[in-house]
């Protein structure tokens, strides 16, 4: 099996020189320290998707936020949201509301109270038909779940 191969060979006279590279679009210096168009000018713009009022951003679940945020700890200078003792918000599309919370200790003086106001306030949330204030003690709350700016408040940062 020798086959030969033969390498075929074309001689030139001349080759013809590349096209030189243009740059049409040169900015002088001054209109490189101009402010561009802001690429996020259009996203920006854009309008939010309609949100259904119990999502989080929504009407009713913001007000629920809200609600919270006023209640405070009779023992502690901060509101019970931001104390870490609220775990859930559940806004169904009819209105009904389902808040899981716990509080500090079992012991505490407002064991019996608190439940209460929580239900209280958040049913009077326009968009709100009913509240419903679920206690539990399952996972115990601990000083990790307040937010900074609880901790801040409290002198803990």
């Amino acid at each position: 099996m020798n086959e030969e191969r033969k390498i075929v060979v074309e001689e030139v006279e001349a080759v013809s020189a590349p096209p030189r590279a243009r740059v049409e679009d040169v900015e002088s210096p001054s209109a490189k320290l101009e402010r561009k168009r802001d690429y996020l000018d259009g996203f920006l713009q854009q309008k939010p998707a309609d949100l259904a009022p119990g999502e989080p951003g929504g009407s009713i679940y913001d007000g629920v936020i809200a609600a919270l945020k006023d209640i405070f700890d009779p023992e502690i200078p901060v509101n019970i949201y931001d104390l870490g003792l609220i775990y859930g918000v559940e806004v169904d599309p009819e209105g009904a509301v389902v808040v899981t919370m716990t509080l500090t200790t079992p012991h505490c003086p407002v064991a019996e109270s608190m439940p209460g106001e929580v239900e209280l306030r958040v049913g009077a949330v326009p968009g709100v038909r009913d509240a419903e204030v679920n206690l539990v003690w399952d996972p115990p709350w601990d000083p990790a779940k307040m937010s900074d700016e609880a901790r801040l408040e409290l002198g803990m940062l």
